[in-house]
């Protein structure tokens, strides 16, 4: 996938679903894709924190790949997290993908480092960008990582060739308006993407070219909803649209700090006939509350969460 074939629109980090036992649902893999189709979904990232990658294995990664690249048979985009916490390793990430038919590969901070300073980390992603036999896209998590990557260290990584999109989920407005700026004097930026789900009209007036959700799964009709209007200058319409989705996903996900989270965002699936299960490898848990109020939303949300 190069830059110019990257899809500006509602992108999705996508939930893994599992079986009662712990395994890959590959069933509920094909029916979350099909739903994602129907959202208007561009394309996917999986094995990120909201599909649970750096919890399972190698190989269960793999399987949620192939499944999802032949369930959506050239209708998404497909990306997969391969971060790590050096270049060689996150190379041998990138490795077991390089056939597999994935349109790129996507890199964030890494898991654990001890005092690595800005220049060691720009130069670990040059590496991977300058070797991978993929297309590679950079999660700017911001100080939500434990190891924070700063402009001083991606900004450098926009003019590569081999990087092909960026998610900004660092919340940093001011950081925002560093990097459509610097993509401003680039021949061939990459893509843009918002990972901000609560905040995300700033990003669409700045000039972002789509967004990148973990709750998409469910809201990414109503996240088109906001993105269409801003394309149109409407940005009145697009905060409102935006102020819905974001009172539906706080009732969703149990109000502030968002106790019932993943276990909630795939109860929705559940819900609607998506997933089979809502389980979670490091058990999360859904509580009496959640359920009720998950329940009273899919009903009244029902056109936007299956349209």
């Amino acid at each position: 996938m190069s830059k110019n074939t990257c899809k500006a629109g509602v992108w999705s980090a996508a939930p893994t679903p599992f079986d009662e036992n712990g395994a890959v649902d590959c069933e509920s893999v094909k029916r979350l894709t099909d739903h994602h189709i129907r959202l208007g979904v561009k394309g996917l990232f999986l094995g990120g924190t909201s599909g649970e990658g750096p919890w399972m294995t190698n190989k269960m990664c793999k399987e949620v790949v192939d499944t999802t690249i032949k369930a959506a048979n050239g209708k998404l985009k497909i990306t997969v997290q391969v971060t790590d916490n050096s270049a060689v390793k996150m190379l041998d990430n990138i490795a077991q993908y390089a056939d597999s038919g994935v349109d790129a590969v996507i890199v964030a901070s890494p898991f654990f480092q001890i005092n690595a300073s800005q220049e060691y980390l720009r130069d670990m992603y040059l590496e991977v960008l300058d070797k991978s036999p993929l297309p590679v896209g950079f999660y700017n998590r911001g100080n939500a990582s434990s190891v924070v990557v700063e402009p001083e260290a991606y900004l450098p990584l926009m003019a590569h060739k081999n990087l092909i999109m960026l998610k900004d989920s660092s919340g940093d407005k001011d950081a925002m308006r560093t990097i459509v700026a610097h993509a401003k004097t680039l021949d061939n930026p990459p893509l843009l993407l918002t990972g901000d789900e609560f905040d995300s009209v700033p990003y669409f007036k700045e000039g972002y070219d789509g967004c990148l959700f973990g709750g998409a799964c469910f809201n990414g009709f109503m996240s088109g909803k906001i993105l269409e209007a801003a394309r149109e200058g409407d940005f009145e319409t697009a905060q409102k649209w935006q102020d819905r989705m974001v009172a539906m996903m706080m009732e969703i996900f149990g109000g502030e700090g968002f106790p019932c989270w993943l276990a909630a965002q795939k109860q929705v699936l559940v819900e609607l006939g998506v997933f089979s299960t809502r389980k979670t490898i490091i058990n999360y848990k859904l509580t009496p509350e959640c359920h009720e109020a998950l329940k009273a939303v899919i009903e009244r949300e029902r056109e936007f969460l299956l349209p």
